[in-house]
């Protein structure tokens, strides 16, 4: 048995990983993984990169990965002053020297901003990149950690400010506090200098839950009266993608707010904007704005529907603002921007005009807390070959026309002239039609082009086309790159996920290797030739590529990869996931799943040849073991065949880390695909 490989300290897999890297570097690092390393470190580094700042009080921070700083710099710039690169930039927190200080590899993931005095922040530090994180409390005046601050053990946590002296804090600081799938559950009222475990219970999610999380509106930061009693919203996150919120009323007491479970959900001090998920009480997909009055006899009130989809339209991002609600539909592809106006009457929804070529679109808040200032939107639009632009959207003023003013845009990482960018369609097995981007270089050859395919298809994540370095790098090196938009994912909306959960898996793969089908069917590839790379989620459907379908790729590349259906579900982070594959423990759904669990299909080099394989994990990975991409290269090699295998030692599940390390990934990955599918 090979489970002594899910034991990261037993000797026999500290050997394992340690000979396979070897073998993996010998192969991998050669003088053209050192020049494009090298390139996407460049990348990461440039001093003129787009800057799009937040806004704290009287500053507006950035944070900033140099040459001299590859963990990256916290600085800020007086607001009124443009964000340039030039600009006179003030550091408030070298991570690199704080790092050495400490003797710790800190990894800045954020922060939470006191909104009684934006000077004072949570950071939250994540430990080596993993889930784990510190909270601990910084002032951005003094530019120095608070002296008595608060600082929380690193575990998964998160928090929010309830007064100037305390934080509402989740985490999973021992069994009871965690949910089963070890995320945090109890809501503690923390002040400084007390232990978390010795803080008073404010609210606690279900053990079966996957998470809590808390919010705070403050009446009087809206204009409420001084003396009213801050809305706390509780949210339990039953399942991915189903949640149950409650509201503290004026005699203390929760009360839930009467929504289906199954929507994505915002609030304001007035009203609650969802998203349905199914049909029961309004079509799946729609976006519905409803009254909200936490004190009043019943929390929501009237409510109307602000958008129905139709066929090939979704909501892709939604919010309800001080006195607006925006939200972005993906149409055919395509993103539009939508604003209604709060204040207003009986205002419908009206859509701002883009600027033409852009491919997709998303937006945030220039304030870090909106309580802290004006509805000023940073919208951020961009494309396969067009670089990330930044837009300013000041909606403070209601009599005025609200529109994009252009503040900035990222310099161009490769050269795009000559290439093309297009949106084609695969027929998948059921008939169904899957939509993808294909992003041609300037020369190739018919039938014979390189091609690296990428898709997600789970748990309502959608894809969007993305200007990106290391694409850019791909195709300057004449490659092709696609992205398929698979159900599993969202992208056409909630129905587009769930035909793809559970029992329906299957349908992800057949829509993903249809389209490596459709590139071989319109002349531009060959299977030799097709690569496929995806991670997590999408390192299960790429390893499913190599087991079931390897006659049709050339190479896999599959990186941090969910393995082993029997088992997933016995690490903390895998009970999170049964709604969306299902549940080991109940035979019906094993079998279904055992059907095209990559660890269960590998069959001996004697029936079957696979492309060549590469598997990539990370030691400190604790969202996906990485027992799974072990055992999954440990039963490959058992069964006869040859696969690489990379572990790196940190970075956790997304692959952060310093400047150096996150090129040396992503270049090894390239240096991989040069050495099969380009020579192939």
């Amino acid at each position: 048995m090979d489970l002594y490989l899910e034991n990261d300290n037993d000797p026999k897999t500290l050997a394992f990983v340690a000979d396979r890297n070897e073998q993996f570097d010998g192969k991998f690092r050669t003088p053209e993984f050192e020049k494009d390393r090298d390139a996407l470190k460049a990348m990461i580094e440039r001093e003129d990169r787009l800057i799009v700042p937040t806004r704290r009080g009287k500053w507006l921070f950035d944070f900033h990965r140099s040459k001299d700083n590859p963990l990256g710099l916290w600085r800020r710039l007086a607001v009124g002053q443009e964000p340039k690169p030039e600009a006179a930039w003030e550091t408030v927190l070298d991570f690199d020297a704080c790092c050495a200080r400490e003797g710790k590899r800190w990894i800045y993931s954020g922060a939470v901003t006191s909104p009684y005095d934006p000077a004072r922040v949570l950071l939250i530090l994540s430990d080596g990149g993993s889930d784990q994180v510190r909270l601990v409390e910084f002032d951005t005046e003094a530019k120095t950690f608070v002296e008595g601050g608060f600082d929380t053990p690193a575990t998964r946590a998160h928090a929010s400010w309830i007064s100037p002296d305390e934080i509402a804090y989740f985490g999973s600081i021992n069994e009871n506090s965690a949910t089963r799938s070890g995320w945090p559950r109890v809501a503690r009222s923390l002040k400084r200098g007390v232990a978390p475990k010795d803080a008073p219970v404010l609210f606690e999610a279900s053990k079966d839950d996957i998470t809590g999380m808390v919010g705070f509106i403050d009446p009087a930061f809206w204009g409420g009266k001084p003396d009213e009693r801050a809305i706390e919203i509780y949210s339990r996150i039953l399942d991915i993608g189903k949640i149950g919120m409650e509201v503290r009323d004026a005699d203390g007491n929760l009360r839930r707010l009467d929504l289906p479970t199954e929507i994505d959900a915002d609030l304001n001090h007035t009203h609650a904007i969802w998203r349905a998920k199914t049909d029961e009480r309004y079509p799946t997909g729609s976006l519905i704005l409803q009254e909200f009055s936490p004190f009043g006899p019943e929390p929501l009130g009237k409510a109307r529907v602000l958008f129905s989809p139709k066929d090939g339209q979704s909501v892709s991002q939604f919010s309800v603002l001080k006195s607006w609600a925006v939200f972005v539909v993906s149409d055919r592809m395509l993103p539009k921007l939508y604003l209604l106006d709060l204040t207003k009457a009986d205002a419908e929804p009206k859509e701002l005009p883009l600027p033409e070529g852009l491919q997709s679109i998303g937006y945030r808040l220039l304030d870090a807390d909106l309580t802290l200032g004006e509805e000023i939107l940073t919208v951020i639009g961009q494309g396969f070959l067009l670089p990330s632009t930044a837009y300013r959207l000041d909606l403070t003023d209601h009599a005025a026309e609200p529109q994009l003013v252009p503040i900035g845009s990222s310099p161009a990482f490769f050269d795009a002239d000559g290439m093309q960018s297009e949106l084609l369609e695969a027929i998948s097995e059921d008939g169904t039609k899957v939509p993808y981007h294909i992003v041609l270089p300037k020369n190739w050859t018919k039938g014979e082009l390189p091609v690296l395919m990428y898709a997600y298809g789970g748990f309502e994540v959608s894809l969007s086309p993305v200007y990106s370095g290391a694409y850019g790098l791909w195709l300057s090196e004449g490659g092709g790159f696609v992205q398929a938009y698979i159900r599993g994912g969202g992208e056409l909306g909630p129905d587009w996920h769930k035909v793809a959960k559970g029992k329906g898996r299957h349908k992800a793969f057949e829509d993903f290797v249809a389209v490596a089908r459709d590139l071989v069917k319109r002349g531009y590839s060959k299977p030799s030739r097709i690569a496929c790379n995806g991670g997590s989620n999408g390192g299960l459907l790429t390893s499913v590529m190599l087991t079931r379908y390897p006659e049709d790729f050339g190479a896999v590349w599959t990186s941090v990869p969910v393995i082993d259906m029997s088992r997933f579900h016995l690490f903390p982070s895998g009970k999170a996931w049964m709604d969306e594959y299902g549940n080991p423990d109940v035979p019906e759904e094993l079998e279904a799943m055992l059907t095209y669990s990559p660890l269960h299909q590998v069959k001996p080099a004697g029936e079957i040849s696979y492309p060549p394989v590469y598997i990539e994990s990370s030691s400190n990975d604790d969202r996906v073991h990485p027992s799974h991409a072990r055992r999954f290269a440990n039963r490959l090699i058992e069964a006869g065949h040859h696969p690489f295998f990379r572990e790196f030692g940190s970075g956790g599940h997304g692959g952060a880390g310093d400047s150096t390390e996150m090129a040396t990934r992503q270049a090894l990955g390239q240096s991989f695909l040069r050495e099969t599918i380009k020579k192939g």
